[in-house]
């Protein structure tokens, strides 16, 4: 990334958490962007985050690793990750009308990960997200190796998770992503 497009994607950054204080009111953004500046890496996967709608924003603190934690909080689930089966195996187990990738591939080439049901539920918390899309969540390994998938979504003021095929793919099925920085 050039050094002029870092610079702005750091700006729309520290915007979106000045604008969204409630997410992070112990957080300080100076602290943030020492962070941001030394992982160049970690930019890159901002910058695709950002680039695909997702805009991601500090959203807490990592207890375990002191890192900051970045989410997708884009009202919506990501209008650049929609229309993807769950993994690379169910994008091969297709036949026809195959997708044009899977969100577990997508997820691993940018450097993120995808949410957890319980970090969905937990960006939850801070707002309504997927009132009208929904978003693929990490799928346990035994659900998965009988072929369903999991993906969450809010109506009704309340937080549902379902199942489907990994194989499926939705244009109002994406998928949120967590970065560690």
């Amino acid at each position: 990334m050039k050094a002029t497009d870092r610079k702005k994607l750091i700006q729309q950054l520290q915007a979106r958490f000045e604008q969204h204080r409630e997410r992070h009111a112990e957080l300080n953004w100076s602290d943030i962007q020492a962070r941001l500046e030394a992982s160049p890496k970690k930019l890159n996967a901002l910058h695709e985050m950002e680039r695909s709608g997702g805009e991601p924003d500090v959203i807490g603190l990592d207890i375990r690793t002191g890192s900051f934690v970045f989410v997708d909080c884009s009202a919506e689930s990501p209008a650049g990750r929609r229309s993807l089966c769950y993994d690379q195996q169910a994008l091969e187990s297709r036949k026809q009308n195959k997708p044009a990738g899977s969100a577990m591939q997508l997820a691993k080439s940018w450097g993120i990960t995808i949410l957890t049901e319980d970090e969905y539920r937990t960006l939850q918390q801070l707002g309504e997200f997927d009132t009208k899309t929904s978003s693929w969540v990490l799928t346990p390994p035994d659900i998965r190796d009988q072929g369903g998938a999991l993906f969450c979504d809010r109506r009704y003021g309340a937080v549902f998770l379902y199942h489907n095929g990994a194989e499926s793919y939705y244009a109002a099925r994406g998928f949120r992503g967590r970065l560690l920085v």
